[in-house]
């Protein structure tokens, strides 16, 4: 069965989603969760759990920061309030969560997810030893090596498809440190980007939160014309990240997936759909921002 994941940036978006067919909402609060389009209260939480539950769709819960003493603390009375809501799932890379999951014997299924780290089916069966139900796949990973790892792993695996990529991740608030070292005014966050001195269409689009600076690749990835090569490799999880895509758009993203889903579960997958749908995801995805397959056509041998 294909699972599609959103992430959601409020309450309402997360009813839209829902509405459109999306079968699991992905939230959580950014002291324990990386690179969240907003961060998301207990009750607002528990909102969209229950709403999410009876319209017979899932909630995962992002707990996949990387804690220092300090916030480690924190972890077990957040996984019992998360407990008490009923979330479906929560999202882990911390071994020291993983710990904690155990000592604490809390209930909710985790799923692996150690970011650039998870590239091999070696990794994700030793932790689906440990009780993982499933594994977040590094975005970096080339179809030839989907093939290997979808044949060999023993619990489902997740992949991006649509959405940004981080490739630098530093716990310190750089930006702010910025401004505040020139003695410049911070009006915003948003649109911060910054560029290659010798390649000026470059656009390493610049996110900062409680966990740090987060720095994103120059395109976003769209796997929407490879789905089907997706389900041939038992890759059927499939994760769409708004980020960077916000509103209506994002939720008319999703729903072009959904609707890939259904033709190629029902047999009615074909080229020309795949370019119907394609083609009305460019024009509905941010201007400023490009898209490409990542590494998902790349030769194995040519990733350095």
């Amino acid at each position: 069965m294909i699972e599609l994941i959103a992430t959601a940036e409020s309450v309402e978006q997360a009813q839209e989603l829902i509405a459109v067919g999306v079968d699991t909402i992905y939230i959580g609060e950014d002291q324990f969760g990386l690179r969240l389009p907003s961060s998301f209260s207990c009750e607002e939480i528990k909102s969209i759990t229950e709403y999410a539950h009876k319209q017979k769709r899932q909630v995962c819960i992002a707990v996949n920061a990387l804690f220092h003493n300090d916030r480690i603390e924190k972890v077990v009375p957040y996984l019992e309030l998360l407990q008490d809501v009923g979330v479906d799932s929560i999202t882990v890379g911390d071994p020291g969560v993983i710990g904690l999951i155990q000592k604490y014997k809390i209930k909710i299924p985790y799923i692996y997810d150690a970011h650039t780290l998870v590239t091999s089916s070696r990794q994700i069966n030793f932790w689906a030893k440990r009780g993982a139900t499933s594994s977040v796949l590094a975005r970096e990973i080339t179809f030839e090596e989907l093939k290997a790892i979808g044949s060999e792993v023993s619990i489902p695996v997740e992949l991006l498809v649509y959405g940004a990529t981080c490739i630098h991740h530093s716990k310190r608030p750089l930006v702010a440190n910025y401004f505040q070292f020139t003695g410049e005014v911070e009006s915003s966050m948003e649109g911060l980007f910054i560029s290659e001195p010798k390649k000026p269409d470059t656009h390493y689009s610049i996110y900062e939160d409680v966990n740090g600076t987060h720095v994103f690749a120059t395109n976003d990835i769209n796997l929407l014309p490879y789905l089907k090569d997706l389900m041939e490799v038992s890759v059927k999880r499939w994760k769409l990240d708004g980020i960077f895509t916000r509103g209506e758009q994002f939720v008319e993203i999703a729903s072009l997936f959904v609707q890939a889903k259904h033709a190629i579960v029902e047999g009615r997958w074909t080229e020309s759909f795949m370019y119907e749908l394609n083609e009305r995801l460019a024009a509905l995805h941010p201007k400023e921002r490009s898209l490409d397959p990542g590494f998902f056509i790349k030769d194995p041998n040519d990733v350095k």
